[in-house]
């Protein structure tokens, strides 16, 4: 907020002007200078430009990858919106393919609220974390919840490539498994529990259908069914853990030892994380991650549980016990229904056409109807879209061939520094106030409250998008027809706790003062709160304690009574035979017809195969590679994406090398601190090398959401930031593969900067 290298002042690219084409000089987009300009005058320059486009191109001509805010559409999305549309961006980088159609699959991998509660944690013999890092992404109650589990001597597994902070800390058993194999992973785990007899066939037979030909589900095409292909029935390959060993990369024993562990004669909980569902084709990931689970019968039950682990959620699931309400204003509908997928958003500005399948999960739509389009505005609206979405080298190429590019930003970012109109946000400590939404338990409500005036000349999103609409004769009273204030008292007056009779309450106690006082309408009630002390604590928690009525077990009306109780699914049941799955995938364009199954099976990424000799057996075979690594991007620990990344301290704190297998890095000459150039087809970056025993050999740890920052003469990346290396490729569902690229990296004459001795992005005036 109080950074010294705040964007200030609205800015202008120096050489663009309204009217497209020659006038806009895209091909400087970059490397101009800027000069400040008042609010008026951003706001005339953007809607003659704005209107201009709409009249000649029409909105499919403007694509805009804004994000929700908490409160509402981000300003400038919503004043798009209410201008005739404009083709959106569909993205599942957070979930991965852990996002679609929870229902319809049932599939408890993707539903984070079907796992069990903290105070069961301690009952399970042993708790398997598959991908992720708690400890740095999870910290505080949640790293406390497992450390009850840990002194009442439950047993820890880790899943993942790195022996990261988080297997460390738990003491975990670790399980080293590539990045984007874990479907081969888990298919031989089902196979040799099945050799091992330690399926309970009994679960399987009352809750499941598919796993079997006796228990098909009556939607079925094919009567082929999970157990026979792990057998090898149909395509000749029983999934054995060898089989799996020579593509996943630990050994034999490995499988075998945890098909045992997860087995139906031992209490486990298999917690997820998303990062195996962030790779390419990982699509039949959550299915197989399902497939232990029943086959483990670890479903509806204390010290047994599969499903997520994900943020302040992991190991604490459970309906959520108390919320903020509704703010009174609902999000502007965007007229146009294409989307953009986008790992392949910068590639389909380029050509030209695109597959608009990103918002038909769910409903029908022909993946072979290619759109043409010739997009004139790319808004950046509320996130850097630039630097979050894959294939940064050709993002910079599409940018640059548009007529207009305007960004909203807090700092010269990456999507200020390649916009033609910045316009300076305020933080959240600038706004009247709001909720943290993704760092919280489900026992908890956290509030935060405006710490300063808006600095500088930084706006609001409303209050932009207010003045925009104005400018454009739309009625911005319409469009906003609740203030942020009222909005903000909107969802403190309906904040509500679940009492220990399941009954939802009103939270805060709200007297006509309070009501007077903020100026806005609201109804005075009784809560077991006061707003003041609400807001002065910043928080709110549900009392609890051992066996309490909040205690929660994931799926148990589901398990003791599944005919009064059925999941939300075709069948249902669990399905580890979905057709659905299976037609949508296959319908989606991306990937051969017949690619998918209805049951989980192994299809292999088109990147992502490793070095040379990793793989020997199975589906690929062992073959040399020009990029003979694998690159996967953790989540590090100086930033919550690019957010804070700009700030001299963590920097400090955090220097951000890239992780290399130390036997690796030193058959390359490669030594602690030294510059490193990691390369693959889709581009180049720049670190310093940080080696380890505790990463696989084959992998690359490259940490993501470094700045871009482009070097424009050698056309690399210094920063090391993740999106250059990861491509426009896509697979399955057509979701963002960032886990498993190919890569490989050499020592590089030069001595980098220390990020922390960096200057700060500031602008270049003319």
């Amino acid at each position: 907020c109080f950074g010294a290298d705040r964007l200030k002042y609205p800015m202008k690219r120096k050489s663009w002007q309204p009217g497209g084409g020659e006038n806009a000089h895209g091909e400087l987009r970059g490397k101009d200078s800027r000069e400040t300009c008042s609010w008026d005058d951003a706001i005339s320059l953007m809607s003659q430009e704005i209107k201009r486009i709409y009249d000649e191109f029409g909105p499919e001509a403007v694509v805009t990858a804004g994000s929700t805010g908490m409160f509402n559409q981000p300003g400038v999305e919503r004043v798009l919106c209410a201008m005739g549309g404009h083709v959106g961006v569909s993205d599942t980088s957070s979930n991965g393919v852990d996002t679609f159609n929870v229902g319809r699959l049932a599939l408890p991998a993707v539903d984070l609220g079907q796992t069990n509660d903290r105070f069961d944690l301690k009952n399970a013999e042993t708790i398997v974390l598959v991908g992720g890092n708690s400890v740095w992404s999870s910290g505080g109650s949640t790293m406390y919840n497992f450390k009850q589990a840990i002194d009442a001597g439950v047993q820890f597994v880790m899943v993942g490539p790195s022996f990261n902070a988080t297997a460390a800390w738990l003491n975990a058993r670790w399980i080293p498994v590539y990045p984007g194999t874990d479907t081969a992973f888990l298919l031989a785990t089902a196979y040799e529990m099945i050799q091992l007899d330690v399926v309970d066939q009994e679960f399987l037979d009352n809750y499941c259908v598919g796993f079997d030909a006796d228990h098909m589900p009556e939607n079925a095409v094919t009567q082929e069914n999970y157990k026979d292909y792990l057998m090898g029935v149909y395509d000749g390959v029983p999934k054995t853990a060898e089989w799996a060993s020579a593509i996943c990369g630990c050994t034999a024993e490995d499988i075998r030892w945890f098909a045992e562990t997860v087995g139906k004669d031992h209490k486990v909980m298999l917690l997820h994380n998303y990062a195996l569902a962030r790779c390419m084709n990982s699509d039949n990931v959550p299915q197989a991650f399902l497939a232990v689970g029943a086959m483990g019968g670890h479903m509806g039950k204390s010290g047994h549980a599969t499903g997520g682990a994900y943020k302040t959620y992991a190991g604490d699931c459970g309906p959520q016990l108390v919320s903020h309400g509704d703010t009174g204003i609902s999000a502007e509908a965007n007229p146009i229904k294409l989307t953009v997928s986008a790992p392949l958003l910068w590639e389909s500005v380029l050509a030209g056409e695109f597959n608009s399948t990103g918002a038909a999960y769910g409903n029908e739509f022909n993946a072979k109807d290619i759109h043409t389009w010739d997009v004139k505005y790319v808004s950046c609206d509320a996130k850097s879209t630039l630097q979050n979405v894959m294939n940064a080298p050709r993002g910079i190429e599409a940018l640059r061939s548009v007529d207009f590019v305007t960004a909203t930003a807090q700092f010269f970012n990456a999507q200020a520094k390649y916009a033609d109109i910045v316009l300076p946000v305020t933080t959240e400590w600038e706004r009247v106030g709001g909720f943290a939404e993704h760092q919280r338990s489900r026992e908890t409500l956290i509030v935060y409250t405006q710490v300063t005036e808006p600095l500088y000349e930084a706006k609001t999103d409303q209050e932009i998008g207010t003045l925009l609409a104005d400018a454009l004769g739309l009625n911005s009273a319409e469009l906003w027809p609740v203030s942020e204030k009222q909005q903000f008292f909107n969802a403190l007056n309906g904040a509500t706790y679940v009492d220990v009779d399941g009954e939802s309450k009103p939270l805060l106690t709200i007297t006509d003062e309070d009501i007077a006082s903020w100026e806005c309408e609201g109804t005075a009630q009784e809560g077991v709160v006061t707003l003041g002390d609400f807001l002065m604590a910043g928080n709110y928690s549900i009392k609890r304690e051992e066996g309490d009525a909040y205690t929660y077990i994931g799926y148990k009306d589901y398990i003791d009574d599944p005919d009064a109780n059925p999941l939300d699914s075709d069948s249902g049941k669990f399905e580890l035979y979905c057709q659905y799955k299976s037609d949508m995938l296959n319908s989606m364009g991306y990937s051969p017809d017949g690619t998918f199954k209805p049951y989980a099976n192994y299809v292999a990424a088109p990147d992502g195969l490793g070095r040379e000799g990793m793989f020997q057996g199975g589906q690929i075979g062992g073959h040399p590679s020009e990029y003979p690594f694998i690159v996967y991007n953790p989540h590090y620990l100086r930033r919550a994406h690019p957010v804070l990344d700009n700030s001299p301290w963590l920097r400090e704190t955090w220097p951000n090398p890239v992780f290399l297998n130390e036997d690796d890095a030193k058959a390359k000459g490669i030594a602690n601190g030294d510059t490193v150039r990691i390369y693959n087809q889709h581009g180049q970056v720049l670190r310093q090398a940080s080696l380890l025993q505790t990463i696989m050999p084959g992998c690359v740890g490259l940490p993501h959401g470094a700045w871009l920052d482009w070097d424009e003469d050698k056309q690399l990346d210094r920063a090391g930031h993740d999106n250059v290396l990861c491509g426009g490729v896509t697979s399955g569902m057509g979701t963002s593969g960032y886990n498993n690229f190919n890569c490989n990296y050499e020592l590089y004459d030069e001595e980098l900067v220390a990020d922390c001795d960096l200057p700060l992005r500031t602008v270049e005036l003319a």
